[in-house]
């Protein structure tokens, strides 16, 4: 008995013993640490933010040149086209108003035959417009052009009416590493056989007005002759109109008839188109020889005898040329009364407004180039050098009076929309003659050199057949 006491004493003082060591032991500590590790966690990102303003700052400061751009513009202000050169000189400005926000010194009235130059400001990039009058003679480009590089500095080129004018300022260009902008001529050449990485256009060429045009022609004639000026503008839309007239299922009577750009009298060339037997005659020509023209073809009767085949001209002209014409339908390159586009309302707006008449066929050309110009001149972030232009000016799309404008990279063809137009009324206000029939977007072929063939890829070659 006292043995199993003294067992049971002895347990019991050792279990007591494991509960006061229990006691005495420290309690357990609160995660206190997790939150202060949380914390550091949490400042980590807040300093990696403090580094981002760097970008802001370069943002905010914006197109910031150290020296003015300068631009050329060439056109006809007092020549045998100075009736189209009025269009792109008042066209040019307002659209540099457009493209970079701000009005530039030109004022209301603009002085078509001065040397002039005006000024913009695009963010913090002074640009300069130095304006030329070539009176659509070759020489004349050639010494403008050339005063314009190596005098002015000239930084991009625009121009210019006539189309053998043109070739002649192309091959400057190039020569010299300025890119050049071309407005309005429409020859094939200029994007085609005399193509160069330099040329670029947002005029549209004959094939375009041919694809526009025949699109309703051959839906109301079957059989077709032409007449045309004989240079590159006319060789070329005859080549276009019989392209896209003849794969519209229309045939050709008679060899196409090419005059004399400077021509007086049209009576043995009327007599011609007269002699054909065609049903109509298609008409491609530019400036004042439209009025002799029309007078030969009254006099003999012509368009008593077959229909005219040709798209609507210029405002001015419309009523000299097409006064029997009202209720035909046809193609025209613009009219200010077809798109519906915000550029398009501030040209007509501000032509009305300052120079009392509505925008005309190759005022959105013009405002179209100026346009392009800011545009390349943002997308190279004030980078003037040929280089860095040519590469942003290929592939190109902008918005203007037409809508879209693309930049065809393979040729640097521009391709735009195009109307088809009904003529109503030859005495509106405003030259406002036209209800709106439909738009057309004419991809024409790729007339490249054979030896840079290659760059037309995938594009029909030659021909809108491509054979």
């Amino acid at each position: 008995m006292k043995t199993k006491r003294f067992l049971w004493l002895l347990l019991s003082l050792l279990v007591i013993g494991s509960l006061v060591l229990a006691a005495c032991a420290p309690a357990a500590e609160e995660p206190t640490e997790e939150p202060e590790a949380e914390e550091v966690v949490e400042e980590e990102p807040e300093e990696a933010e403090v580094e981002e303003p760097e970008e802001v700052v370069e943002e905010e400061a914006g197109l910031v040149c150290e020296e003015p751009i300068k631009v050329g513009l060439i056109t006809d202000a007092s020549g045998a086209l100075a009736i189209y050169g009025a269009h792109i000189l008042r066209s040019f400005m307002l659209g540099m108003e457009y493209a970079t926000g701000a009005a530039g010194s030109a004022g209301d009235v603009f002085d078509f035959t001065a040397t002039q130059e005006n000024t913009f400001t695009l963010e913090g990039c002074e640009i300069q417009v130095f304006v030329r009058d070539d009176q659509s003679d070759p020489a004349n480009t050639a010494t403008l052009a050339r005063e314009l590089i190596d005098v002015n500095e000239v930084d991009l080129l625009v121009g210019t009416v006539s189309s053998g004018a043109t070739a002649t300022l192309q091959g400057i260009a190039l020569e010299s590493g300025i890119p050049l902008i071309v407005a309005p001529a429409a020859a094939n050449d200029i994007t085609g056989k005399d193509f160069n990485e330099y040329t670029f256009r947002t005029s549209r060429n004959n094939y375009q007005d041919a694809i526009n045009e025949c699109l309703y022609l051959a839906k109301q004639y079957e059989t077709f002759v032409q007449i045309a000026p004989d240079y590159a503008f006319g060789w070329g839309s005859a080549t276009a109109f019989r392209d896209a007239c003849t794969l519209e299922g229309a045939t050709f009577t008679a060899d196409d008839i090419f005059a004399p750009a400077d021509t007086t009298d049209f009576t043995s060339y009327m007599e011609q188109v007269l002699d054909s037997g065609a049903e109509a005659y298609i008409v491609t020509w530019a400036g004042s020889g439209f009025v002799p023209l029309v007078q030969a073809a009254t006099d003999l009767g012509v368009n008593e005898a077959m229909a005219l085949g040709a798209t609507f001209i210029d405002n001015v002209l419309m009523p000299l040329w097409y006064g029997n014409a009202v209720g035909s339908t046809n193609g025209i390159l613009y009219h200010y009364s077809a798109p519906d586009n915000p550029a398009n309302d501030f040209l007509t707006e501000q032509d009305l407004a300052r120079y009392a008449t509505a925008p005309d066929l190759f005022d959105a050309d013009g405002m179209n180039a100026a346009i392009m110009a800011v545009e390349a001149i943002k997308a190279t972030n004030g980078d003037v050098s040929g280089e860095a232009l040519v590469a942003v000016m290929e592939g190109m799309t902008f918005e203007g009076p037409k809508g879209t404008i693309y930049v065809r990279p393979e040729d640097h063809v521009a391709i735009q929309d195009m109307y088809i137009l009904t003529l109503v009324d030859l005495t509106a206000e405003n030259a406002d003659y036209y209800e709106y029939v439909e738009t057309t977007r004419p991809e024409p072929p790729c007339l490249l050199p054979e030896e840079i063939k290659d760059r037309c890829g995938d594009l029909p070659y030659g021909s809108l057949s491509g054979e």
